[in-house]
């Protein structure tokens, strides 16, 4: 199974190589004081900043994004050896082959316009104690909602996830599946909108410590308001707002056991975002 979802993944990246019918990049800067991570409570303040890339082609989307971590210099959550915040680099990229774009036939059925398929991969390293090395790659059917304005799609993803902390060698899970949802769309509300994704991830087998891992549970919701005009800009070229991220057994990590309240993070932030 690992070794058919790294040669879709391959396969995918290369179709992927095209000119892009519409591209927007963007670059956020987030802030919170109640982010939360495993066996270091849930008051941890954070600065992250995003560089994000969504483009279209004749064979459907590419998303990228790259968040630099910064953990509080007061928090639990410090670098190795420091005294100050521990530093995150998480990277994650999806390719959507859009069915109807590739043959040409109509996929539509009840609430669904579209049906495509996403492939992808995830990375991370941190300079805590712990210090993860995440290695994910994902592969599943998207359907495509028909909403009337913006998008709202739900993903079914098979995540082959392997880490090498500190603590043993590269460590393989087990592979598990992810019911993901993503959207973006407009309130109603003059220049408004409500973006974000939702997982619900299934259990992982053991972990490195030979532990049951749990399901996750992970929302993260945004309103975001084009603040453009009054600066003179084009529309969505700046955009303000805030936030809230529900995290339960963040990782898999049990909350219940010795992983604590850092591995159910209830977080409220405010969001920046500037996109060319």
């Amino acid at each position: 199974m690992k070794k058919k979802i790294a040669l879709i993944a391959l396969a995918a990246a290369a179709v992927g190589v095209h000119a892009a019918d519409w591209s927007d990049t963007s670059l956020a800067y987030t802030t919170g004081t109640k982010y939360a991570e495993p066996f270091e409570g849930n008051s941890i303040g954070k600065n992250i900043f995003t560089f994000k890339n969504v483009s279209g082609d004749k064979y459907g989307q590419n998303f990228f994004a790259a968040d630099l971590l910064q953990s509080g210099s007061t928090s639990t959550d410090v670098a190795t050896g420091a005294k100050s915040g521990a530093q995150e680099v998480y990277v994650a990229y999806r390719r959507l082959l859009d069915l109807q774009k590739i043959t040409g036939k109509n996929y539509a059925f009840g609430p669904v316009k579209n049906v495509g398929a996403t492939v992808g991969f995830d990375w991370n390293t941190k300079n805590n104690d712990y210090a993860s090395r995440k290695r994910m790659l994902v592969a599943g059917p998207t359907f495509m909602m028909d909403v009337k304005q913006g998008f709202f799609d739900i993903s079914l993803l098979v995540l082959d996830e392997s880490n090498a902390p500190n603590t043993v060698a590269r460590y393989h899970y087990k592979n598990h599946a992810d019911l993901n949802f993503s959207w973006g769309v407009p309130t109603g509300i003059n220049n408004l909108s409500f973006e974000g994704w939702a997982d619900y991830i299934a259990a992982k087998g053991k972990d490195e410590g030979g532990s049951d891992t749990k399901p996750e549970t992970h929302f993260y919701g945004t309103l975001m308001y084009d603040v453009s005009a009054p600066v003179g800009a084009a529309k969505n070229t700046f955009k303000l707002g805030a936030g809230y991220e529900y995290w339960k057994n963040k990782f898999g990590n049990d909350y219940t056991a010795a992983p604590g309240q850092g591995a159910f993070a209830k977080t409220p932030f405010v969001k920046a975002e500037y996109h060319f």
